[in-house]
Protein backbone atom coordinates (compact mmCIF):
# COMPACT_ATOMS: atom_id res chain seq x y z
CA UNK A 1 0.00 0.00 0.00
CA UNK A 2 1.51 3.73 -1.35
CA UNK A 3 0.94 5.91 2.09
CA UNK A 4 0.22 9.67 1.74
CA UNK A 5 3.14 10.43 3.88
CA UNK A 6 6.47 8.85 4.96
CA UNK A 7 6.51 7.18 8.03
CA UNK A 8 9.23 9.43 9.27
CA UNK A 9 6.33 12.40 10.11
CA UNK A 10 3.62 9.77 11.60
CA UNK A 11 4.51 9.94 15.48
CA UNK A 12 4.30 14.14 14.53
CA UNK A 13 0.81 12.93 13.32
CA UNK A 14 -0.03 11.06 16.18
CA UNK A 15 0.79 13.48 18.74
CA UNK A 16 -0.81 16.36 17.38
CA UNK A 17 -3.77 14.31 16.99
CA UNK A 18 -3.62 13.35 20.37
CA UNK A 19 -3.35 16.87 21.96
CA UNK A 20 -5.79 18.13 19.66
CA UNK A 21 -8.22 15.62 21.12
CA UNK A 22 -6.75 16.00 24.41
CA UNK A 23 -7.04 19.80 24.37
CA UNK A 24 -10.66 19.78 22.86
CA UNK A 25 -12.16 17.44 25.12
CA UNK A 26 -10.03 18.71 28.49
CA UNK A 27 -8.96 22.09 27.75
CA UNK A 28 -12.47 23.33 25.83
CA UNK A 29 -15.06 21.09 27.65
CA UNK A 30 -16.56 19.43 24.18
CA UNK A 31 -17.97 15.76 23.72
CA UNK A 32 -15.19 13.45 22.12
CA UNK A 33 -18.19 12.12 19.22
CA UNK A 34 -18.38 16.07 18.94
CA UNK A 35 -14.91 16.99 18.57
CA UNK A 36 -14.35 14.45 15.97
CA UNK A 37 -17.46 15.08 13.99
CA UNK A 38 -15.76 18.87 13.85
CA UNK A 39 -12.56 16.45 13.11
CA UNK A 40 -14.11 15.46 9.62
CA UNK A 41 -16.66 18.44 9.07
CA UNK A 42 -13.32 20.93 9.12
CA UNK A 43 -11.66 18.46 6.34
CA UNK A 44 -8.62 18.49 8.15
CA UNK A 45 -8.97 14.60 8.58
CA UNK A 46 -9.17 14.49 4.72
CA UNK A 47 -5.94 16.69 4.79
CA UNK A 48 -3.87 14.25 6.92
CA UNK A 49 -5.22 11.40 4.90
CA UNK A 50 -3.84 13.18 1.73
CA UNK A 51 -0.52 13.77 3.81
CA UNK A 52 -1.43 18.02 3.24
CA UNK A 53 2.34 18.99 5.12
CA UNK A 54 0.15 21.86 7.07
CA UNK A 55 -1.30 18.98 8.69
CA UNK A 56 1.07 16.12 8.78
CA UNK A 57 4.19 18.42 10.54
CA UNK A 58 3.27 22.16 10.03
CA UNK A 59 1.30 22.50 13.09
CA UNK A 60 1.19 21.81 16.90
CA UNK A 61 -1.72 19.49 18.49
CA UNK A 62 -3.14 22.96 19.97
CA UNK A 63 -2.81 24.53 16.63
CA UNK A 64 -4.33 21.56 15.04
CA UNK A 65 -7.47 21.56 17.05
CA UNK A 66 -7.79 25.36 16.65
CA UNK A 67 -7.98 24.77 13.25
CA UNK A 68 -10.94 22.79 13.43
CA UNK A 69 -12.76 25.08 15.00
CA UNK A 70 -12.07 27.77 13.03
CA UNK A 71 -12.87 26.24 10.10
CA UNK A 72 -16.39 25.11 10.91
CA UNK A 73 -16.64 28.63 12.71
CA UNK A 74 -16.90 27.17 16.37
CA UNK A 75 -15.69 29.36 19.34
CA UNK A 76 -14.11 27.26 22.03
CA UNK A 77 -14.50 28.17 25.53
CA UNK A 78 -10.74 27.74 26.80
CA UNK A 79 -10.58 26.47 30.59
CA UNK A 80 -6.78 26.17 31.12
CA UNK A 81 -4.02 27.17 29.58
CA UNK A 82 -2.36 23.92 28.66
CA UNK A 83 0.35 23.59 25.75
CA UNK A 84 1.20 20.77 23.84
CA UNK A 85 4.91 21.83 24.50
CA UNK A 86 4.54 21.37 28.14
CA UNK A 87 4.39 17.50 29.22
CA UNK A 88 1.43 16.64 31.00
CA UNK A 89 -0.12 13.29 32.23
CA UNK A 90 -1.58 11.26 28.77
CA UNK A 91 -4.96 11.77 29.18
CA UNK A 92 -7.06 8.58 27.30
CA UNK A 93 -8.75 11.09 24.99
CA UNK A 94 -4.90 11.81 23.44
CA UNK A 95 -4.32 8.17 23.64
CA UNK A 96 -7.55 7.68 21.35
CA UNK A 97 -6.17 10.37 18.99
CA UNK A 98 -2.82 9.22 19.04
CA UNK A 99 -3.47 5.58 18.05
CA UNK A 100 -6.20 6.34 15.52
CA UNK A 101 -3.43 8.40 13.56
CA UNK A 102 -1.92 5.04 13.76
CA UNK A 103 -4.40 2.80 12.70
CA UNK A 104 -5.11 4.93 9.97
CA UNK A 105 -2.11 5.02 8.26
CA UNK A 106 -1.52 1.79 8.42
CA UNK A 107 -4.99 1.11 7.18
CA UNK A 108 -5.44 3.75 4.53
CA UNK A 109 -8.97 3.66 5.90
CA UNK A 110 -10.22 7.36 6.16
CA UNK A 111 -11.15 8.38 9.39
CA UNK A 112 -14.66 8.93 8.33
CA UNK A 113 -15.20 5.38 7.42
CA UNK A 114 -13.04 4.42 10.78
CA UNK A 115 -15.68 6.38 12.09
CA UNK A 116 -18.70 4.18 10.55
CA UNK A 117 -17.45 0.89 12.51
CA UNK A 118 -16.73 2.79 15.56
CA UNK A 119 -17.33 6.04 17.36
CA UNK A 120 -14.58 7.99 18.65
CA UNK A 121 -16.01 7.66 22.09
CA UNK A 122 -15.81 3.93 22.37
CA UNK A 123 -12.13 4.05 20.98
CA UNK A 124 -11.27 6.05 24.10
CA UNK A 125 -12.95 3.63 26.48
CA UNK A 126 -10.28 1.25 24.97
CA UNK A 127 -7.41 2.92 26.57
CA UNK A 128 -8.04 0.11 29.26
CA UNK A 129 -6.14 -1.95 28.91
CA UNK A 130 -5.05 -1.58 25.31
CA UNK A 131 -2.88 1.85 25.83
CA UNK A 132 -0.44 -0.35 27.74
CA UNK A 133 -0.17 -3.17 24.60
CA UNK A 134 1.42 -2.49 21.44
CA UNK A 135 0.11 -0.57 18.70
CA UNK A 136 -0.09 -3.79 16.83
CA UNK A 137 -2.56 -5.37 19.62
CA UNK A 138 -5.09 -2.51 18.55
CA UNK A 139 -4.66 -2.84 15.09
CA UNK A 140 -5.70 -6.23 15.48
CA UNK A 141 -8.83 -5.33 17.55
CA UNK A 142 -9.60 -2.78 15.35
CA UNK A 143 -9.45 -4.65 12.31
CA UNK A 144 -12.01 -7.78 13.95
CA UNK A 145 -14.01 -5.25 14.52
CA UNK A 146 -14.10 -3.56 11.01
CA UNK A 147 -13.93 -7.15 9.59
CA UNK A 148 -17.26 -8.64 11.77
CA UNK A 149 -19.15 -5.67 10.07
CA UNK A 150 -17.95 -5.50 6.56
CA UNK A 151 -19.36 -9.24 7.09
CA UNK A 152 -22.94 -8.37 7.58
CA UNK A 153 -22.85 -5.01 5.51
CA UNK A 154 -20.94 -6.84 2.61
CA UNK A 155 -18.05 -5.33 0.25
CA UNK A 156 -18.27 -5.31 -3.71
CA UNK A 157 -14.82 -8.03 -3.80
CA UNK A 158 -16.49 -10.19 -0.95
CA UNK A 159 -20.28 -10.52 -3.00
CA UNK A 160 -18.33 -10.86 -6.88
CA UNK A 161 -16.21 -13.49 -4.94
CA UNK A 162 -18.80 -15.07 -3.86
CA UNK A 163 -20.77 -15.47 -7.31
CA UNK A 164 -18.03 -16.20 -8.64
CA UNK A 165 -17.55 -19.12 -6.61
CA UNK A 166 -14.47 -18.62 -6.01
CA UNK A 167 -12.07 -18.99 -2.35
CA UNK A 168 -9.96 -16.33 -1.22
CA UNK A 169 -7.07 -18.45 -2.08
CA UNK A 170 -8.09 -19.17 -5.65
CA UNK A 171 -8.84 -15.39 -6.30
CA UNK A 172 -5.86 -14.90 -5.12
CA UNK A 173 -3.65 -17.21 -7.18
CA UNK A 174 -6.15 -16.01 -10.58
CA UNK A 175 -5.41 -12.14 -10.04
CA UNK A 176 -1.65 -12.03 -8.35
CA UNK A 177 -3.04 -10.49 -5.56
CA UNK A 178 -1.26 -11.53 -2.26
CA UNK A 179 -3.37 -13.57 0.00
CA UNK A 180 -3.67 -11.55 2.91
CA UNK A 181 -3.95 -8.13 1.20
CA UNK A 182 -6.97 -9.57 -0.40
CA UNK A 183 -8.62 -10.62 2.78
CA UNK A 184 -7.90 -7.06 3.77
CA UNK A 185 -10.06 -5.32 1.28
CA UNK A 186 -12.10 -7.67 1.47
CA UNK A 187 -13.37 -7.13 5.11
CA UNK A 188 -12.71 -3.12 4.20
CA UNK A 189 -9.62 -2.94 7.10
CA UNK A 190 -7.76 -1.89 3.38
CA UNK A 191 -9.35 0.32 1.16
CA UNK A 192 -9.97 -0.88 -2.11
CA UNK A 193 -10.51 2.54 -3.75
CA UNK A 194 -6.30 2.97 -2.36
CA UNK A 195 -5.24 -0.17 -4.33
CA UNK A 196 -3.21 0.49 -7.27
CA UNK A 197 -5.00 0.41 -10.72
CA UNK A 198 -3.24 -3.12 -11.35
CA UNK A 199 -4.48 -4.60 -8.53
CA UNK A 200 -8.13 -3.80 -9.67
CA UNK A 201 -7.82 -4.53 -12.69
CA UNK A 202 -6.21 -7.80 -12.18
CA UNK A 203 -9.20 -8.72 -9.81
CA UNK A 204 -11.64 -7.47 -12.63
CA UNK A 205 -10.12 -9.98 -15.01
CA UNK A 206 -10.33 -12.93 -12.52
CA UNK A 207 -13.97 -11.99 -11.44
CA UNK A 208 -14.54 -11.30 -14.99
CA UNK A 209 -16.55 -7.90 -13.92
CA UNK A 210 -16.23 -4.43 -14.74
CA UNK A 211 -13.12 -2.73 -13.25
CA UNK A 212 -14.99 -0.43 -11.14
CA UNK A 213 -17.59 -3.08 -9.84
CA UNK A 214 -14.48 -4.01 -7.71
CA UNK A 215 -14.32 -0.70 -5.85
CA UNK A 216 -16.18 1.04 -3.39
CA UNK A 217 -18.13 3.94 -5.25
CA UNK A 218 -20.80 6.36 -3.58
CA UNK A 219 -22.92 6.60 -6.84
CA UNK A 220 -25.48 8.43 -5.42
CA UNK A 221 -23.39 11.33 -4.67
Amino acid sequence: MIHAYNKYFLSDVQNNLGFACHFAVNDCGLGADNFYDFFLASKVAAGIEEGSPVFVCGCSGTELALTIFERIGFEPKVTSNNDDSILFSRSQEYWAGWILAYYQWNTGLSFSKIRDNIKFSQIVQMYHPLHEAPEEKFLEVMNSIVARNSAEKGTNLHRLRKEAGLTQKELSELSGVNLRTLQQYEIGAKDINKASGQAINDLALALRCNFYDVMELDLEN
